[in-house]
């Protein structure tokens, strides 16, 4: 590997960062982190980076805020210490739900965010699966925007899974649950929910063929859990073997546990974007995969100034 590249972690997903770099054959770039008694973040670079290639791995996870506010201070110190070229590789992109304005007098804060990350300092940005794809246009550098479906698929294709149909668990989830049906040469079905409120979904409607198969969920999310366990309980009413949940960034926020501890699930199917707390990782049936090669491989293409989008040709 070439001298001229530096990885750097910040504090919210340094086992991450660690498997990048040991997949480059390079050491995590040496960096001091602390806290002051107030709350506010000290940064110092302890390598020289001065006309290097650098790059930061920060997920901007819970405690969001926190993280990316990390994130920037990060950006800023690179480009005052004169690195050539600043990639932001964000493996959870926080706030990327709020990408538009569906009601009076909100803001959209992934475009907020986006402006952030500009002006502290990046000059690319890495990301995988930003919820939507239309987020790379809300930055003004480029976006390499990664999909972990080669990731899970690539599971799943080891499990040969039999009589499978791949459900979408709304509207807005169809064409990334008929690439997994076409991939894993499964059925596609498709839920149709109701939001109650930002944590509840209502589930009551199943277009397709399900009883007697074996069902996948895909999504690019778990949050709360709502719509996948909704989701799940209704189709076992309808008859399905098993159900097997995955899904690329497991945020597992507000009562997500318990309602999938509850939920008719056989496994779960979550990466390693975010670190997963001891309370998930005792959830019955998880299995986290990691994103290690994917975006090792995506970093080195970067700094080797080849093409990011032939990965997944």
């Amino acid at each position: 590997m070439i001298q001229t590249i530096k990885v750097f972690s910040g504090t919210s997903n340094p086992g991450l960062t660690e498997s990048i770099c040991s997949y480059l054959g390079i050491s995590v770039g040496e960096a001091r982190i602390e806290s002051f008694p107030d709350g506010e973040k000290f940064l110092q670079l302890e390598d020289d980076v001065r006309g290097k290639d650098c790059f930061v791995v920060q997920s901007t996870c819970n405690p969001v805020d926190e993280n990316l506010m990390e994130l920037l201070i990060f950006l800023d110190c690179l480009r005052r210490a004169s690195a050539a070229r600043i990639t932001a590789v964000i493996p959870y992109f926080g706030y990327a739900r709020q990408d538009r304005k569906d009601a009076g007098r909100v803001p959209i804060t992934a475009k907020l965010v986006a402006n952030l990350i500009t002006t502290a300092g990046a000059d690319r940005v890495v990301s995988i699966d930003m919820h939507a794809a239309q987020l790379q246009g809300f930055f003004d550098i480029p976006v390499d925007h990664l999909l972990a479906e080669s990731v899970l698929s690539r599971y799943f294709k080891k499990k040969k899974v039999a009589d499978l149909t791949v459900v979408a668990t709304d509207v807005g989830n169809i064409k990334m649950a008929a690439r997994y049906a076409s991939v894993l040469g499964g059925e596609l079905a498709i839920i149709h929910k109701r939001r109650i409120n930002g944590s509840e979904v209502e589930c009551n409607e199943i277009i397709g063929e399900v009883a007697g198969r074996n069902i996948i969920m895909c999504d690019d999310i778990i949050s709360t859990a709502g719509t996948m366990c909704s989701g799940a309980k209704v189709l076992k009413e309808r008859g399905v073997k098993n159900i097997t949940v995955g899904a690329t960034h497991g945020v597992f926020a507000g009562e997500a546990i318990e309602r999938i501890n509850n939920a008719p699930f056989d496994e779960v199917i979550v990466t390693d974007t975010i670190p997963l707390n001891d309370g998930v990782r005792a959830i019955e049936g998880l299995r986290v995969l990691t994103v290690t090669e994917l975006l090792g491989e995506a970093i080195k293409r970067i700094h080797k100034n080849e093409s990011v989008s032939a990965m997944f040709s």
